[in-house]
């Protein structure tokens, strides 16, 4: 254990066992609290980055320690259920034991040494959090991907990751069988199943047969620990590589502050665990010694989410936007919802409509945040700051984030331009180490000072962001004053000139579709909706709406009910930014955790 830590722990155990202070007293009982000041400390960028660390042996391993001389509530470090009666739940030390057996299953039947690089593709099963932690003991490096991938997206990331192993479940098992051949680089594939398949190891069974020993290998702080596929707005999807120490210290702080997390609580995350989200509540909830819970929920249903939340007590709930648009939908009033104390967002803006509805049904407070996979969290409304609906929030230490111009240059307050964090003179320790493979990308993301996230948004005077949408979201729709037809006063030159200037250099108007979103759902007819450009022979580009409706509104006339959600956006925001085009689908294309995929619309409007 490195020297920073072993003496708060030696000093908890030693005052566990009976060890007496000065004049017979029993000595300060050190709290955990204490040692998770000292990485929050870090988190925040109060104290040095240690050289070494590696989160299964310097936080998993001490929270084992104190739990065993009694310093933790009795919950469970994880809890999983399946909603048809299985159950598993893994206390500190059972989580150390399980993973030391997983480790020595990489580390052996899979030769993986320090480096090496693994794939995980599974669906919300325990061993995706067992094989995560076994990774980090060995000092194998994670690359999680979701299960929706198909043998096309599977090929890319093992060719360009170079994984030397992959594990996943019998429905992907075949696609990687389809396209294994052209993987050189793939050595050993692990399949998490009941049963056997030619040329693959089964984990399960090499899982029980392990040793319960193994010797955590000594990872330094930039060392790496997990790849990340991350798409852009061209070419194929990049590689983000995040440290040990970037990820398991980069969300100490925000677990404590913006999550609200301690020793007692039960954290519900309804990510998939391909998405960077299940990292992130990974390294929130653990180094606060709080409780993981997880639903498998093969599909986002609303019920079985409600009904989850009433049976079990999970005290911290987070989904993405759109699943909270789903539960306000619901009759909550049919809930009781014993231990809920604290709800989070983030993933895409939230409505403020969607949190006042849920504040006003549920009485809890929801709590937006932001952040990339490139970053941890880089703004948010911690637990006690007052909320501003609609905002995204204040920077989230130890980021110095600005509203820049395609320069780099801090624009002033109100004025919209680039989200960007700070990254010279002293790049923050929580941040990625680079794309791989891709220096020209890498150098792209950056501009003077800073690094620009891609993301355009404006901050007001008090230090609140208020998203706008990304770069390639944002819609261009030419000013109808360009189209003007001059008066007779008017043709004096100078209004003339400045006419024909407007005719062949037009402007236009900058519209975010979370404005326009927004607006909309403050209507009754709208169950979601998501906004997007749409060619327009004149304007270039126009505002399109894609609407799914509430049951209610479903036998409607579809002209009316245009023009009355026309008139409605006309009415609650700025005119101009009103859908010139609606269209009513039963459904908005999504990814697996329930995040609208507006990329995937705006090609179909574009042809692409």
């Amino acid at each position: 254990m490195r020297p920073w830590l072993r003496r708060l722990v030696l000093q908890a155990l030693r005052s566990s066992r009976g060890f007496c202070g000065s004049r017979g007293q029993p000595a300060p009982l050190p709290v955990p609290q204490k040692i998770v000041a000292t990485w929050e400390a870090i988190s925040l960028g109060r104290q040095p980055v240690p050289e070494y660390f590696n989160f299964a042996h310097d936080v998993l391993d001490v929270w084992s320690r104190l739990e065993e001389a009694g310093h933790r509530p009795p919950n469970p470090a994880f809890w999983w259920v399946n909603g048809t009666g299985a159950e598993v739940k893994w206390s500190f030390q059972e989580l150390g034991k399980q993973s030391r057996k997983a480790a020595n299953v990489l580390g052996g039947a899979c030769g993986l040494q320090p480096g090496d690089r693994m794939m995980l593709v599974l669906p919300r099963i325990p061993e995706w959090w067992l094989v995560s932690v076994a990774c980090m003991r060995t000092g194998a490096v994670m690359i999680p991907g979701v299960t929706q991938l198909m043998e096309k997206d599977l090929k890319y990331r093992l060719q360009a990751s170079r994984a030397k192993s992959i594990i996943t479940s019998d429905s992907i098992a075949p696609r990687v069988d389809a396209i294994s051949a052209e993987c050189p680089s793939l050595q050993t594939k692990l399949l998490v199943s009941e049963s056997s398949r030619p040329g693959w190891l089964n984990f399960r069974e090499l899982l029980r047969e392990a040793s319960t020993e193994h010797n955590c290998v000594r990872t330094k702080s930039r060392d790496p620990l997990a790849i990340y596929f991350t798409s852009g707005t061209t070419g194929a999807p990049k590689m983000v590589e995040h440290s040990q120490s970037s990820y398991g210290l980069g969300f100490v702080a925000s677990g404590r502050r913006w999550v609200a997390l301690t020793e007692s609580d039960i954290f519900w995350n309804t990510t998939d665990t391909g998405w960077v989200k299940a990292a992130w509540t990974l390294f929130s909830a653990w180094p606060n010694g709080s409780c993981i819970f997880v639903h498998e929920l093969p599909r986002v249903d609303a019920k079985v989410i409600l009904n989850t939340l009433s049976t079990f007590p999970i005290t911290t709930l987070c989904c993405v936007p759109t699943i909270f648009r789903l539960l306000v939908q619901e009759d909550l009033t049919r809930y009781q919802f014993q231990s809920l104390r604290h709800c989070l967002t983030g993933g895409e803006a939230l409505n403020p409509d969607v949190r006042e509805k849920w504040k006003r049904q549920t009485g809890v407070e929801l709590y937006e945040g932001y952040g990339q996979s490139e970053t941890v969290v880089i703004c948010a409304n911690p637990k006690g700051m007052k909320i501003k609906s609609g905002s995204m929030g204040k920077a989230s230490p130890p980021y110095d984030v600005q509203i820049v111009d395609d320069e780099g240059n801090i624009l002033p307050p109100g004025e919209e331009g680039n989200v960007a964090v700070r990254i010279r003179p002293t790049r923050p320790f929580c941040f990625f180490n680079c794309y791989l493979d891709n220096p020209e990308k890498t150098a792209a993301s950056e501009q003077g000072d800073f690094y620009i996230t891609g993301d355009r948004a404006r901050m007001d005077k008090d230090g609140y962001f208020w998203f706008m949408g990304r770069n390639d979201d944002v819609i261009n729709s030419s000013r109808s004053s360009c189209l003007h037809v001059l008066s007779p006063f008017e043709t004096s030159w100078g209004l003339r000139e400045a006419h024909l200037k407007s005719l062949f250099f037009p402007s236009s108007y900058r519209i975010g579709p979370v404005e326009v979103e927004s607006a909309l759902a403050e209507h009754p007819a709208v169950l979601e909706s998501a906004v997007v450009s749409s060619p327009d022979p004149i304007r270039g580009e126009v505002v399109k709406a894609f609407v799914v409706l509430t049951p209610a509104y479903s036998s409607h006339d579809p002209e009316a009910l245009t023009r009355e959600l026309q008139e409605h956006v006309k009415r609650v925001t700025a005119p101009y930014k009103y859908p010139r085009k609606v269209a009513f689908v039963s459904e908005l294309p999504k990814t697996v955790s329930g995040k609208i995929q507006r990329s995937k619309l705006r090609s179909q409007e574009w042809g692409k």
